[in-house]
């Protein structure tokens, strides 16, 4: 993963605050307190979030501060994961329920970072009229220290209850990029009966779709809880059943989630960053540790690309690698399913070395693989022998 430039992007948050007026510029100890509550509201009590909870501007400024570069730094992660797109020509890119400007900052960083000679176009839409405001200051402040190259944003102030409520944004042409990050559970929260929020937002998404170009991406973006996360797992699903998308990653097969196998499981990423020093403070104020990046997601295409090539010998690790006595073990996924594989202790051997290696996120290859069979059912761990070749295809 590239060196992502949040400490700038950071500088550039300040600027706009400075520039923004009174209603950011708060005490830090009331921006400690706003973090807290927000993140017990995101993880804890989601239903009891309001809509509207960026018209707050306590909460607004918590935003800002803490968790905007933060989810920043989450989207740049899945932007240096996509395929690349060709930066001499124009791209067009929809941010659903932006917020603050997070996906906005992100996109332009990274397409900065390319030294494009293409113009980049932004549609950042919410709810949220001092969102968008900010959105607006900081995109400026950024870009004016930027590089040579054509930048635009555009805002729109709208509310989106479910997918009926796309097609006036939607009526612009295609995106080659879409992010709905943070959203998705937000607009279907409303929906109370779980099948009606798994209909709703898969509608919604396949609204996307539909304006989606048909090389480009839909990046979906949520918390790495187990009820946004599996709620997401569901909706992948649903996607696929339609027809109207494959999954580019995280996962390596286009079959129902096995995670939903079991109602404790659910699949999430948790990838390392060094978090700037503001970060660092907050945590520290308020007892938190953001020493990885946790959320789940999907990256959706329609041109049937996928992260590597599928076979039967390349997995998905999704579970950190247990050490354990005598030897180490780590969850994995494919078509095959989801199951966990051991190596004891004793046959490390060149071959296999790597699988010391692994984490939560990594795409390896893992060749002989040997399942036990009980009463005709798969055994759930498998081992690796001495002999067995592990590589990893795709480190996170």
């Amino acid at each position: 993963m590239r060196c992502l430039n949040v400490a700038r992007v950071s500088q550039s948050v300040l600027d706009a605050i400075e520039r923004g007026g009174s209603h950011l510029t708060v005490a830090s100890t009331d921006v400690y307190e706003a973090v807290r509550e927000l993140s017990h509201l995101f993880t804890r009590q989601r239903e009891e979030l309001p809509g509207d909870y960026l018209e707050h501007p306590r909460w607004l400024a918590a935003y800002v501060h803490y968790f905007l570069p933060v989810n920043l730094a989450k989207i740049q992660t899945l932007l240096d994961e996509i395929p690349r797109p060709d930066f001499t020509q124009p791209m067009r890119v929809l941010d659903i329920g932006s917020g603050p400007g997070t996906g906005p900052l992100a996109v332009v960083d990274w397409w900065w970072s390319h030294r494009p000679r293409g113009c980049l176009s932004v549609v950042a839409v919410d709810q949220s009229r001092h969102a968008l405001h900010l959105t607006s200051l900081m995109w400026d402040a950024f870009c004016r220290g930027g590089p040579r190259g054509q930048v635009l944003l555009h805002t729109h102030n709208h509310v989106l209850d479910g997918w009926q409520d796309c097609s006036e944004i939607l009526s612009e042409g295609e995106f080659d990029l879409i992010i709905v990050a943070n959203s998705l559970s937000e607009i279907t929260a409303r929906y109370q009966e779980p099948t009606r929020t798994i209909a709703e937002g898969s509608e919604f998404l396949a609204a996307l779709l539909k304006r989606l170009a048909r090389d480009g991406t839909l990046m979906v973006v949520e918390p790495a809880l187990r009820v946004t996360s599996r709620m997401l797992h569901r909706i992948r699903n649903r996607l696929l059943e339609m027809g109207i998308c494959t999954i580019y990653s995280p996962c390596l097969h286009d079959r129902n989630c096995p995670a939903l196998d079991h109602p404790n499981d659910w699949c999430h990423e948790e990838r390392p960053w060094d978090p700037p020093q503001s970060i660092r403070e907050i945590d520290m104020a308020v007892g938190f540790i953001k020493d990885a990046l946790k959320f789940s997601y999907l990256l959706l295409r329609k041109d049937g690309k996928t992260i590597v090539a599928r076979q039967s010998t390349t997995y998905r690790v999704v579970s950190e690698l247990r050490v354990l006595k005598g030897e180490k073990r780590a969850w994995v996924c494919n078509e095959q399913g989801r199951f966990e594989v051991g190596r004891l202790d004793r046959l490390v051997s060149p071959q296999n070395a790597a699988f010391d290696e692994i984490q939560r996120g990594d795409v390896v290859y893992i060749e002989q693989l040997h399942r036990r069979t009980r009463q005709g059912t798969l055994s759930s761990l498998a081992r690796i022998d001495r002999e067995a070749m592990v590589s990893i295809v795709r480190g996170i």
